[in-house]
């Protein structure tokens, strides 16, 4: 016996399409094709290409590549470099967030000079969000500059509870601070390491189940803000090589893993929303979109699998776990873009 509920259209503010410059892992295409099976109908793409978004003639590119082949609506983030804080002013009204990378991760956008950092924050226009890549120590680095230059700040996958701690704390501060979790890492542990191997790196890694808790509680607390999936393909070849690269898809296993924890009584259905539309689409500034809503089966079981996938790396971390609750149809803009079986479009545009 099926049971349909109607979500909005959800947004993914954290999620890396791969082009230009590295689309045998992943384009704006099958990239979009896959948000759209998972009940994504906004993206935001990340700026750590091989050519980075630091210009506004990358921006450009990127925008013009996109058009027109893509099957849900597209935003992007511009990157701090050194370089790129000349453009700041420039590009802000045409992206959502400014992302810089305190931590070492894929791409070549590691920021740790302070000096650098200080005019970043000070530069960025502060009506935007600062996101950072900021694991552990990084973090109170991360707050302190926001709190010194008075920036919106919104932090990326956390995974500790020490970071939980240190954002609890800013927030009763009245720091201009929301973060984000990852379904990775509210899903597995760094026990499922044994079983994924390289398919289960990413960046930051997975964390113990203490950490995995501290997570959960922080949703419950509102300490957490959104779920964004860090959706980073790569071909099953670089995971296999012998310098395996970090990151893992996600997009179209966000929500029925989220689905099931409402099934599992882990989380409401309220709670869901709020995590995968209200808070990002207010956090990023991001328009309404007209007449856009998932219908999902909440009763539907079934085992997520590789080969279904619509992500062009064909391989997920959570491929063989079974899941209660499947999109069964999306529309966008009064238009059925999926029917869950078959995807139609492109029908997205240029945020």
């Amino acid at each position: 016996m099926s049971k349909i509920i109607r979500l909005p259209g959800l947004i993914d503010s954290h999620v890396h399409l791969r082009e230009p410059g590295a689309t045998q892992k992943e384009d704006f295409t099958t990239g979009t094709k896959a948000a759209i099976a998972g009940g994504f109908t906004q993206v935001l793409d990340m700026p750590n290409n091989p050519v980075a978004t630091i210009t506004p003639q990358a921006l450009q590119e990127k925008i013009d590549l996109a058009k027109g082949r893509v099957y849900a609506d597209v935003g992007f983030h511009f990157g701090a470099s050194p370089k790129s804080i000349q453009y700041f002013k420039e590009v802000a009204d045409q992206v959502f967030g400014l992302k810089v990378y305190m931590n070492q991760t894929t791409g070549d956008l590691l920021m740790e000079d302070d000096q650098t950092l200080e005019t970043v924050f000070s530069s960025w226009p502060h009506e935007k969000i600062i996101m950072v890549h900021a694991e552990g120590e990084t973090l109170e680095k991360a707050l302190a500059l926001a709190k010194k230059f008075g920036n919106m700040l919104h932090v990326c996958h956390v995974s500790l509870k020490k970071e939980i701690e240190a954002i609890k704390i800013a927030k009763k501060d009245g720091l201009k601070i929301t973060c984000e979790v990852t379904p990775h890492h509210l899903f597995l542990t760094e026990q499922d390491l044994k079983r994924l191997g390289s398919f289960g790196m990413m960046k930051p890694p997975l964390e113990s189940k203490e950490d995995q808790e501290a997570l959960w509680q922080g949703i419950v607390d509102g300490v957490i803000d959104t779920v964004g999936s860090d959706h980073a393909p790569h071909t099953k070849e670089e995971k296999n090589g012998e310098k395996p690269v970090y990151g893992v898809p996600g997009l179209e296993t966000t929500l029925p893993l989220l689905l099931t924890a409402v099934n599992d009584g882990r989380l409401t259905m309220e709670k869901v929303i709020e995590l995968t539309y209200t808070n990002p689409r207010k956090v990023f500034g991001l328009p309404e979109q007209k007449d856009t809503y998932v219908e999902a089966d909440m009763a539907e079981s079934w085992t997520i699998e590789n080969e279904a996938l619509q992500t062009k790396c064909g391989w997920s971390p959570f491929t063989g776990m079974k899941v209660t609750g499947r999109v069964e149809k999306v529309v966008l803009r009064g238009q059925v873009v999926f029917d869950g079986k078959n995807i139609f479009g492109p029908y997205g545009q240029i945020l």
